[in-house]
Parts: structure tokens; C-alpha cells; sequence
């Protein structure tokens, strides 16, 4: 059998017009400034080294370099999307490889970043709040410094404080949370979002598949939990006591914050928790919860234009 070579050399001499197009391709590649430099870099490779090394020239002289030429991560025009070429030289033969761009690192840190705000039943807006959004009005004025406050502690490590954010609807409470939750991924701190009247019934349900434990478990240390209109949930002393009483208990010995908005005062909420479904009252729990509320959170009130309506 012919050494394939050969037979390629026959066949490319009877070829003109392949022939053509590779020298016209190779003097591309060759007066191409970053081969020409490449090349300059490594006078000790051969000649036959490189006529052997012009596909791999070829791939690279054709490919985006760190996103030079492509918009971003989901236009990328390379061979491998996200991957930029890399020229070496080893052992005197030209090496080919390929890293993460800039904007697959981008792309792979946005991604990393969204898995750390989760969330039960929050509405998408919500999730893509951010602080700018946030308007000027001087009746949120106190909310927004607080916020501030809490954010800026975050960069000497996470406070054990949150807030209480509470008054009437429609006011930007929730997305107060959303925002916040948006900053501390900044700082690759993760976030639990909670609607409250969601949040009893989905521990309710867990109860049926005995994974209970492993959700207050989860509750109980994430980074930062958010629970969003306490107090709007149908009230259970069961609820209160075991699954809120056991999560904040740990929070406030760990030191961890909470952020909690309502349409309660805090002393409107202790009456409220007081009050069970079955018509008892039970202050003396209530107080116990609301201790721990205040442990871990400063109240906050936001008294502001309903913005539902404008």
C-alpha cells in the first residue's frame, strides 16, 4: 500500500485548482499578523513543522480570540462555543488547545449566581428586582438606608441582623426582598425567598412524604431567608411553634439574619399569632415567637404611595 502522503501529493499535483487554493490559504495564514508573531516567537520550528501545522494555523487564524469578535456568549462564532484558541509550541511541534473565553466565564458566574436566589411561589419580577429600581420616595427613604446599611455591613461579613419591613400593600415590600436578594449574590451569599400562605401549606403537604425535617433543615441554614407577608397565612399554632418557632430558634443562635415583611406592626403580628385556628389565645407562644423575631431583624415601617395603582 502507497503511503498516504504520496498518494495525497500525486493527487494534489493533478488537482490545479486545489492546488491553487492551498497556496492562496496558506499565504493567508501565513502573512496573518498573529501567525507572523507566533512564528517570530519560535525560530527554532522547522519548516516541514509548520507546512505540516496549517490546519491548526488555519483553525486559529479563523476563530474569535477572548470574544474579540463575537457579542457575546450565545453568538459565539468558534468551533467550540465559549472556548477561545491557544497557539503553544511543544517538543518543536505546534499544539493546538482551547480555553474558556471571557464571556463563557461570564456566562458560567451569571448562571452560578441565579441558582443562589431561590425561591417558593415569588413572582418573576420580584426575582429581577434590583436596587436601582427602587424609587425615591422620601416615605421609603428609612427602608432604602436600612437596606444600605445591611449591604454595606455584608463586605465585613454577613450581619445577624435583618429587617422587618412592614405597612400597607402595595407599597414595594417584596420588592425590597428581591433586590437585596440580587446585591448579596454580589457577594456569593445565597438567598431563601418564602411567600408565607405558600410556605405553611407546602410544610403542610411534607408532612405526607416525610421530607418535613429536610425542608426546615434547608430553611433553617440558608444564608439569608426572606419571608415575605407574615402574617397573611391561615394561622396554626402547629405552624407557629414547630416549623417558624424550630427555623428561628436556629437562625437566632447562629446568628443568622432574617428579612420579614408584613402588613403587621410587630405588635400587631404578636396579636396575631396569639390568635390559633381553633379561637384560642396564647399569648405567652406568641411572645416567645416574636422574641426571636426581634433577635434577628430591626422593624422597619413603609408608609408609602401604593404602587399597584400608579
Amino acid at each position: 500500500m502507497k503511503p498516504v502522503q504520496s498518494t495525497l501529493k500525486q493527487w494534489m499535483d493533478k488537482n490545479k485548482n486545489f492546488q491553487e487554493n492551498y497556496i492562496k490559504i496558506k499565504n493567508e495564514v501565513l502573512s496573518d499578523p498573529e501567525i507572523k508573531e507566533f512564528l517570530s516567537l519560535h525560530p527554532e520550528l522547522p519548516k516541514h513543522e509548520i507546512e505540516r501545522s496549517l490546519i491548526k494555523l488555519y483553525e486559529y487564524k479563523s476563530q474569535s480570540k477572548q470574544c474579540e469578535f463575537c457579542a457575546s456568549y450565545g453568538s459565539c462564532k468558534n468551533i467550540v462555543p465559549g472556548y477561545s484558541p491557544i497557539l503553544r509550541v511543544e517538543n518543536n511541534e505546534v499544539s493546538l488547545s482551547y480555553e474558556k473565553c471571557h464571556n463563557r466565564i461570564l456566562h458560567e458566574k451569571n448562571q452560578q449566581q441565579h441558582k443562589l436566589i431561590q425561591s417558593l411561589y415569588m413572582p418573576k419580577e420580584i426575582l429581577e428586582a434590583t436596587i436601582d429600581g427602587i424609587d425615591n420616595d422620601p416615605n421609603r427613604s428609612k427602608a432604602i438606608r436600612e437596606i444600605i446599611h445591611f449591604l454595606g455591613e455584608v463586605k465585613n461579613g454577613l450581619p445577624k441582623r435583618g429587617l422587618y419591613l412592614y405597612g400597607p400593600f402595595g407599597v414595594g415590600k417584596t420588592y425590597f426582598l428581591g433586590a437585596i436578594a440580587n446585591e448579596l449574590k454580589k457577594y456569593n451569599l445565597s438567598s431563601m425567598l418564602i411567600y408565607m400562605p405558600e410556605f405553611v401549606r407546602e410544610m403542610k403537604s411534607s408532612i405526607k412524604d416525610d421530607s418535613i425535617n429536610e425542608k426546615i433543615d434547608f430553611f433553617k441554614k440558608a444564608d439569608v431567608l426572606m419571608l415575605d407577608d407574615i402574617g397573611a397565612e391561615t394561622q396554626s399554632a402547629w405552624f407557629r411553634d414547630e416549623v417558624l418557632g424550630t427555623i428561628l430558634q436556629y437562625r437566632m443562635m447562629e446568628r443568622l439574619p432574617v428579612f420579614f415583611t408584613s402588613n403587621y406592626s410587630m405588635d400587631q403580628l404578636e396579636d396575631h399569632l396569639a390568635k390559633t385556628n381553633r379561637g384560642d389565645i396564647e399569648a405567652v407562644k406568641a411572645g416567645r415567637i416574636m422574641e426571636r423575631i426581634k433577635q434577628v431583624t430591626t422593624e422597619v415601617p413603609i408608609f408609602a404611595d401604593n404602587r399597584r395603582d400608579t
